[in-house]
């Protein structure tokens, strides 16, 4: 029963989650912890920095990811072909449309309508991502609950990237040097 719930709770995840991996962020976190407890919501932010760190697609690491945990390699294989079976099926489908159609407007319209949609769930990604790193459990953008240290480490990874145009691997190295020396300073 468990490898059902995980085949049709990622297939759920894959269906919906238009816009990448961090537009699905929202639609794994109702699964995993809202849905069915699989994950805490500290095991959910560890998920999302291991589903970084390795190779592929967010979805698909996190899928396997969980699967392993709840049951094992059999819930891993369940989980990620849930999670694939709807893009493999949608995207080929596409496919054969939009070779057909691409030059109607309409279609065009229907495109250009769903980026807002798209940029709303990589923002709610990005909010819960935020205030699981930067705040302690329970507090919601409370000053007294905020890891500075942490924060400091976001703003100089984000002025690392978006002003010296670093390699985001070389920023996620230096962030992890920074955070071992502050530990082993401290």
């Amino acid at each position: 029963m468990i490898y059902l719930q995980l085949f049709l709770g990622f297939l759920q995840v894959g269906l919906f989650s238009f816009g990448g991996g961090y537009a699905a962020l929202p639609l794994i976190q109702a699964q995993v912890i809202d849905a069915h407890g699989w994950l805490s919501m500290k095991e959910f932010t560890d998920l999302i920095t291991l589903s970084q760190m390795t190779p592929g697609p967010i979805a698909i690491n996190a899928a396997t990811f969980v699967g392993i945990k709840v049951a094992g390699l059999p819930g891993a294989f369940s989980a990620t072909l849930g999670n694939i079976l709807p893009s493999c099926i949608i995207v080929t489908l596409i496919a054969k449309l939009y070779i057909k159609y691409q030059k109607m407007d309409m279609l065009q319209g229907v495109l250009k309508s769903l980026r807002p949609a798209v940029v709303a769930l990589i923002a709610s990604a990005g909010i819960v991502i935020l205030k699981s790193t930067f705040w302690k459990a329970g507090i919601t953008f409370a000053i007294s609950g905020m890891n500075v240290w942490l924060i400091f480490i976001f703003i100089i990874g984000l002025t690392l990237l978006l002003w010296k145009k670093l390699n985001p691997i070389v920023v996620m190295v230096f962030a992890g040097l920074l955070n071992v020396v502050y530990h082993l300073i401290k």
